[in-house]
């Protein structure tokens, strides 16, 4: 599985980096303005300044949400970099921009996916990516881990290359049920992937070994 960070904050995706297990960056207007992030120049400087930190898929979103607002900006988002890839939303004429980009050789994601069917939808297209968002499915008392079960069921069945990146997780309980499911990526907080390291027994064990460490001085 590969692990993308998902945040427009420098400093996080460094320390991920850091790590050596980061494969990628997703963003949004929502991360963008979190950071501060304001103005068409500067939003476009900051996905530079993300590629430049990470070897791997930048998503950057369109704020259009017709075909041709879609293609004019997901055109320009695609020149900035080589490790962009344009992030569309799931609607009509976003599948419409999406099979533009497929043919045009422009890697996209697809996101605000919440069905398996809007998933067959993106992969018919060509969609490089389909960005299920499974925590905000659990939200509304459904099985967000689930349907990324169903997703993969589906394209192996047709035999589709899109990579199923799994979204809006909230925990490393989430990542590790999105592995077992089949997902090809996991994109999540910085301190869902923390929360990876974490279990009780491995500090019992490591608070054991310091201790009797000592009896050896």
């Amino acid at each position: 599985m590969k692990f993308f960070i998902d945040t427009a904050n420098l400093d996080q995706i460094k320390e991920a980096a850091s790590l050596g297990v980061l494969d990628g960056v997703t963003t949004n207007p929502s991360l963008m303005a979190k950071e501060g992030i304001k103005g068409e120049a500067a939003v476009l400087a900051h996905y530079v300044a993300i590629c430049n930190l990470v070897d791997g898929p930048v998503s950057a979103e369109v704020l259009s949400t017709d075909f041709e607002g879609m293609v004019r900006e997901g055109e320009a988002l695609a020149k900035l970099h080589k490790n962009i890839v344009v992030k569309i939303p799931m609607i009509k004429d976003g599948i419409k921009a999406i099979k533009y980009f497929t043919d045009k050789g422009i890697k996209t994601n697809c996101t605000l996916v919440f069905s398996a069917g809007q998933a067959l939808l993106a992969a018919k297209a060509g969609a490089t990516m389909v960005s299920p968002f499974i925590g905000r499915i659990d939200d509304s008392n459904w099985d967000g881990v689930q349907l990324i079960e169903q997703i993969v069921q589906i394209y192996e069945n047709y035999g589709f290359g899109t990579e199923i990146l799994a979204a809006s997780i909230r925990s490393g309980l989430h990542i590790v049920q999105c592995a077992e499911a089949g997902a090809d990526i996991a994109t999540c907080p910085l301190s869902s992937i923390e929360a990876l390291f974490k279990h009780p027994l491995t500090d019992i064990g490591l608070a054991k070994f310091l201790e009797d460490s000592k009896k050896m001085a």
